[in-house]
């Protein structure tokens, strides 16, 4: 499968919609986004259950600061709509393929066993500042 370009419009439409999407922050002036592109199109051919999706930062700026984009490229993987890897600079062939196997291989319950643990111990922290206030 081809890589798609996303938009601000759809990005949260095909992250939340797909099993496991791969998202590379690019720029056309970005000599490392260029390096890095034909490995994300392989990766996209050898991997067609995983969506292998693009933002153009300069097209998507809004989309870009949204996501916390501060260097390029970025790769950001989701998984069942979860953020699960988020790493700025051009990964090698090898290196992007241990990241495809890792996400494939996460344990998702456990994944949202620990989100949900955080969530409360930062609910916890906020009740225990909120009563300090008083």
């Amino acid at each position: 499968m081809a890589t798609v370009e996303l938009t601000e419009s759809d990005f949260e439409k095909t992250v939340t919609s797909n099993d496991i999407v791969l998202v590379d922050f690019w720029a056309s002036w970005c000599g490392p986004c260029r390096q890095f592109a034909p490995v994300f199109e392989e990766s996209a051919g050898e991997h067609p259950d995983v969506v292998h999706a693009k933002v153009d930062t300069e097209a998507e700026q809004g989309l870009a600061a949204a996501a916390n984009i501060t260097s390029i490229p970025t790769l950001m993987a989701f998984r069942d709509g979860i953020l699960v890897f988020n790493q700025a600079g051009a990964l090698p062939k090898q290196s992007l393929e241990q990241v495809v196997q890792a996400v494939k291989s996460l344990d998702m319950d456990a994944v949202r066993a620990e989100l949900a643990e955080q969530a409360k111990a930062h609910e916890a922290e906020h009740e225990h500042a909120h009563d300090h206030q008083h």
